[in-house]
């Protein structure tokens, strides 16, 4: 008996998915999370203290994003993989085994250079296996279902801190979560790659060389490139101001939690979307994020608990234009550099997000959360229009690729 031609890729796609799916959600179902912040001051850390850690994690990942891209697309995608939750695992491990100062900022250090070593190398790996299985077009319906899974995995873990707080504590929360990086370690193991290390003796510059040489050459790759941050970094950095945003509505602390459970499950639906909107061209993302800048502005300008039903919608259509965004990036890219400016693209999330930390800690102080969170639409109002506008400019001739 002889397998369908049909059959073989179809079972190699549900092997790839997943395993990515429980990639994702093990990956992110770290119950330390939501009470990292409570450990380090109980510890006795100062604010200031506090905040260099978080300084910290972010010039790691900063610093290492680039050159963990030039790595993946010189050697194993997949090793990166799971080598990443090896350093996360120690990270957390340091931090309730012999909590402190230095403890900390190595477990940092450590976390920051994880994430880097996964940053580029899952993007590449998922959309080459999707293009060897010739699957490639579904590439934003499996991603987009991959950082619902993810969100997933935050709701469980913030659903399990408080409970096994209460019970084991620090360490009973830290166990926890390194068993479930380590679980995601195991799992990253099991993905398929039919890619081996880059042939050649020029380095592993050479991908790098050639990837920023195709962007020079390449306008449409340049603006797939600059839209990743453009719509990734705002609304990624917004979500860390949520809970105070929740609590200047007037709702009791032990409500906010129910309230980012309904931004997150607004985020993971958006993720759940990706499928049926892969089809969106720039005039349809930039209806996209101009209708997701406009709830947010409006639910976070009522100050109110049910505008939170908008920002919802918003974190929505933020993570669906996320996923679309790196579903264009990854369609103009060549599979040779595809890590290495994946990771590109994050370093200018990185840069980005930064940028949005210090201008919201101007807006948040001088005008209160709602007003800041309602300022941070308008760069998705602004990119919406260029992307109308450009759009129009500049038609396609019928008949040509969509590349």
């Amino acid at each position: 008996m002889t397998l369908s031609p049909a059959r073989v890729p179809a079972a190699g796609v549900r092997r790839l998915t997943g395993t990515l799916y429980g990639y994702a959600f093990l990956h992110d179902l770290i119950p330390l999370y939501p009470v990292y912040a409570l450990l380090f001051g109980d510890t006795g850390l100062s604010v200031w203290q506090i905040s260099s850690l978080f300084a910290l994690w972010s010039v790691t990942s900063l610093v290492l994003e680039v050159p963990s891209g030039v790595w993946a697309d010189a050697v194993s995608r997949r090793m990166l993989l799971w080598l990443g939750p090896l350093l996360t695992a120690a990270g957390f491990a340091l931090w309730v085994l012999v909590p402190s100062y230095p403890a900390f900022a190595l477990g940092f250090v450590l976390w920051g250079a994880g994430e880097a070593l996964g940053s580029g190398a899952l993007e590449a790996l998922v959309h080459d296996e999707l293009d060897r299985l010739g699957a490639a077009g579904r590439y934003a319906r499996v991603m987009g279902r991959a950082r619902a899974a993810g969100l997933l995995g935050v709701m469980a873990a913030m659903g399990v801190a408080g409970p096994v707080l209460a019970l084991g504590g620090y360490p009973a929360v830290g166990a926890l979560s390194v068993l479930a990086v380590l679980l995601s370690a195991a799992v990253a193991t099991r993905f398929p790659e039919h890619r081996g290390p880059a042939a050649g003796g020029d380095g592993w510059a050479a991908p790098l060389r050639a990837g920023l040489a195709r962007v020079r050459a390449d306008r449409s790759l340049r603006g797939a490139l600059l839209l990743v941050p453009t719509v990734t970094a705002v609304w990624g950095t917004l979500d860390e101001y949520t809970p105070l945003l929740a609590r200047e509505t007037g709702v009791p602390d032990e409500k906010v939690p129910f309230l980012l459970l309904l931004v997150w499950a607004g985020a993971t639906a958006g993720g759940l979307l990706a499928g049926p909107a892969e089809r969106l061209g720039p005039r349809g993302l930039a209806a996209l994020l101009a209708g997701a800048g406009l709830a947010l502005a409006a639910g976070a300008a009522t100050g109110s608990p049910a505008g939170l039903v908008l920002v919802a919608l918003a974190f929505g259509g933020f993570q669906l234009a996320t996923v679309l965004a790196d579903a264009r990036l990854q369609e103009r890219v060549d599979a040779s550099a595809r890590a290495t400016l994946t990771s590109v693209a994050g370093l200018g999330t990185g840069v980005a997000t930064v940028a949005v930390y210090g201008s919201y800690a101007v807006l948040g102080t001088a005008t209160g959360h709602g007003t800041a969170f309602t300022w941070f639409a308008v760069p998705y109002l602004l990119t919406a229009a260029l992307l109308w506008a450009r759009s129009g400019r500049r038609l396609p001739p019928k008949g040509s690729s969509r590349r």
